[in-house]
């Protein structure tokens, strides 16, 4: 049978106008007014609870993209819904240019066998399987032969660091070593895309540290498209090329990190970002300035893309304002009062960049 094709304009993953609304007839309730209503006057007046709304976005291949959000704010509902183990009310959702919404049975199983992968927070190993056949199973259930399914889970198991574990048991290891085996199994089937479900929330402080890091080696080894979902804002800004943020069902900002700390786009998101310190995220593209009157401009260059905190030794070392260069040229300056006022939480201007390419 065919698949069911839709364009997706070289996304990885394509999202338009998601509705998920559990509760009697949601169909009913998403095409009336009811559906705009705040999250507690939908359920008192119609019984539904609308997880996901009218949510969309892209996600471009190799990307790792995070959705994070405080506890029912849709996050895990939506994640689940692009390959519809929630089934979605309404919308569209293209992966790898495969039509989601219109797959069918058969389809879907091949989605989810071959070409996206899940690690979930609970690790759901098989207690009365070895480290390798857990890590083989997907490729078991697609019908590999047990010698080059093995052989497969054993590269990959190497690759996240779990040489000589291939016979112990889940419960002989770790949590964070169990999570390694999780994102093992998900690995070896080698699909197109991620998907990563509050994976390590479970976890202690600095074994989830590790794991973090973890999945930034891994991305930088195999260059998967990964969806991240976490309520953790810092891992959300150490893992993500982009962040969205979700409230009550809908995505209020999307952007990179420096954009979510430099121009929150509501009090909420304020909030969120209120303790990030803005020195360790902002780049000194976004907080440069036009040269003053009589300012001298023979003082050091640094690139446009450098960390504020990074660029504090070399302010230390001149007297004269740094020259912020991109592509060549230079786009502004900075000086030691101009860094001090970023760290410090003094409100950043808008960013060069932004303003020449408008």
């Amino acid at each position: 049978m065919e698949e069911t094709v839709a364009p997706s304009g070289g996304a990885a993953i394509e999202v338009r106008g998601l509705w998920k609304i559990f509760g009697p007839r949601a169909e009913r309730v998403l095409r009336g007014p009811d559906a705009r209503l705040a999250p507690a006057a939908l359920r008192e007046r119609t019984g539904c609870v609308a997880a996901v709304r009218d949510v969309g976005f892209s996600v471009r291949p190799g990307e790792v993209f995070v959705v994070m959000g405080l506890s029912g704010s849709g996050k895990s509902t939506l994640v689940r819904c692009l390959t519809r183990l929630v089934e979605p009310t309404a919308g569209e959702i293209s992966i790898a240019g495969q039509d989601v919404r219109a797959a069918s049975s058969a389809q879907l199983r091949d989605l989810r066998r071959h070409r996206v992968s899940m690690v979930f927070q609970h690790f759901g190993l098989l207690p009365h399987r070895g480290v390798l056949d857990n890590v083989a199973y997907g490729l078991e259930v697609q019908g590999v032969p047990r010698a080059r399914r093995h052989r497969r889970a054993g590269e990959i198991l190497s690759l996240v660091g779990l040489d000589g574990f291939a016979d112990a048991r889940p419960d002989q290891l770790s949590g964070g070593m169990q999570q390694r085996v999780g994102l093992a199994r998900a690995l070896a089937c080698d699909p197109e895309v991620l998907l990563f479900d509050e994976p390590f929330s479970a976890l202690d402080p600095l074994i989830r540290r590790d794991m973090q890091a973890e999945v930034i080696r891994l991305h930088r080894e195999v260059g998967k498209t990964m969806v991240f979902i976490t309520h953790d804002l810092s891992e959300a800004l150490k893992l993500g090329e982009r962040v969205a943020i979700m409230r009550a069902g809908a995505i209020v900002q999307l952007g990179t990190a420096e954009e979510l700390v430099g121009a929150p786009v509501d009090d909420y998101v304020a909030e969120f970002v209120r303790d990030v310190p803005r020195g360790e995220v902002l780049s000194l593209r976004w907080i440069c300035r036009r040269p003053r009157e009589g300012e001298r401009l023979d003082g050091p260059a640094l690139p446009a893309g450098t960390v504020i905190r990074d660029a504090v030794p070399t302010a230390m070392r001149s007297a004269q304002p740094i020259i912020v260069v991109e592509d060549g040229r230079p786009i502004g300056v900075i000086d030691r009062l101009d860094i001090l006022a970023a760290m410090t939480g003094v409100p950043a201007r808008e960013p060069r960049a932004e303003k020449n390419h408008a």
